[in-house]
């Protein structure tokens, strides 16, 4: 099968949109195209599957071991035609050094890495550039490079001598070209937002299939994935999961558990190994605040994160869906709520022009938008013997966070404290964290 990871030397070099292009077009040769993204990021693994149609699944080696980043790769990758891993950050950048980082995944795996330059305003100085990426882990595979923000044919030819010069393979060039940037990542995806990114993904594959090479980087990408996939214990479905150990469920009789989970434009912040353990486990009910849909008959609800600041009027709108986890919650429900979701459990969300919304009012906490500031990093705890780990990334911020105790003290991924709350209340456990339980038991937090 065809593997590649789309890697850079830093951020903003455009390696979404060009991995949204390359998407695209092997989809478009009539290949099933399995997307991955390295490290916790949650939006742009919603971008892939917009250029994709097949759900993207996270490789991350500070939130996960290796032994089941190897597995979840192999699992996926073993139903398509072609697996496409966007890096992130620059190439060997990771939470200390390299440890965290695209290329670790990529010589995990033993995927070659396309690496995609921005060539604004470079030139021939790209040749040591190229060969510094290529030389400094010869167990990370460059296989070759493409050129992006190219201003014309003749500058191209600067930068294709650069990398014969450095020993690293060109394959083609972007030429610069106005409107085929990523949207904003805090506008959500909204309905003209995944309109805008499916043609922004055509556009993308367009650029692709006339300055790039595509044969060439299917030849370079053929081989045998590593590992067969035999490290997970898999149920027989047509949409299979990981298992990694049996996860209890609570208050079951004769029937099946069932999970329910809000998903919406307003909470789609999930990762996919946690929505398949929950399918282990018995039934997944989805449901959607934003359309004013109630509670499933649930033993367990999961509040994801995502955009309710941008749909905070339509969620306020949704009183019965508060009454019901209020009520839900007073009986005891488990409960666990991320980051949107636990801002869906306040008392009202102030929205950037100042005005207050009522939400479930679950938790006397109270959100807003207003003099926010970028919450961003690992996050872990140990609770119970257990470690669990996941990652904060938002721009609200609690109005009054000691209106009820934290629970935990949670660290950032160089072991250092933070001042991130985990708040309990009764059986409902909430917080700014987006827990990965891929191979953990995340009811263990309940004991």
């Amino acid at each position: 099968m065809i593997q590649i990871l789309v890697g850079a030397a830093a951020s903003g070099s455009g390696k979404t949109t060009f991995t949204m292009g390359l998407m695209r077009a092997l989809t478009r040769r009539g290949l099933k195209v399995q997307p991955f993204k390295c490290g916790p990021d949650y939006i742009d693994t919603q971008f892939h599957t917009i250029a994709s149609g097949r759900q993207s699944v996270n490789l991350d080696t500070w939130m996960a071991s290796a032994e089941h980043v190897r597995s979840v790769y192999s699992h996926y990758a073993a139903g398509a035609d072609a697996a496409v891993v966007e890096g992130v950050m620059g190439l060997f950048d990771g939470y200390d050094r390299m440890r965290g980082s695209s290329a670790e995944i990529a010589s995990l795996l033993d995927v070659p890495v396309l690496l995609v330059l921005n060539a604004r305003s470079a030139a021939y100085s790209v040749a040591a550039l190229l060969h510094g990426m290529k030389t400094f882990r010869p167990d990370v595979r460059t296989a070759a490079v493409v050129f992006n923000n190219v201003s014309s044919e003749s500058h191209y030819v600067f930068l294709k001598e650069a990398a014969s010069d450095a020993g690293v393979e060109c394959l083609g060039w972007i030429p610069h070209t106005d409107g085929i940037e990523v949207p904003s990542r805090h506008l959500g995806l909204t309905l003209g937002v995944e309109n805008e990114l499916d043609a922004l993904a055509d556009r993308a594959a367009d650029l692709i299939e006339a300055h790039v090479d595509v044969d060439r980087l299917v030849s370079l990408g053929e081989q045998e994935v590593m590992g067969d996939g035999s490290g997970c214990s898999v149920r027989e479905s047509a949409d299979p999961v990981v298992d990694s150990g049996a996860i209890r469920p609570f208050g079951t009789d004769d029937r099946p558990f069932v999970t329910a989970v809000a998903m919406d434009r307003a909470f789609n912040f999930c990762y996919r190994e946690n929505l398949d353990r929950l399918a282990e486990m018995g039934d997944v009910r989805f449901f959607s605040p934003l359309a004013g849909e109630g509670l499933p008959e649930a033993d367990f609800v999961y509040l994801p994160g995502g955009y309710p600041e941008l749909f905070a009027q339509e969620l306020s709108l949704n009183r019965s869906l508060a009454s019901q986890l209020a009520e839900y919650a007073e009986k005891g429900g488990r409960i666990l709520a991320e980051c949107g979701g636990m801002m869906f459990l306040s008392r009202s969300i102030t929205d950037m022009e100042g005005k207050a919304w009522p939400m479930a009012g679950v938790l006397p906490i109270e959100c807003t938008m207003h003099g926010a500031r970028l919450h961003l990093g690992y996050r872990s705890i140990e609770h119970g013997g257990k470690v669990f780990r996941g990652h904060e990334f938002h721009y609200s911020r609690i109005v009054n966070p000691d209106i009820l105790p934290n629970t935990v003290v949670q660290t950032n991924a160089r072991g250092v404290p933070t001042d991130t709350a985990l708040y309990r209340y009764r059986n409902v456990i909430a917080g700014y964290t987006h827990w990965y339980w891929g191979e953990n038991d995340i009811f263990d937090l309940w004991e």
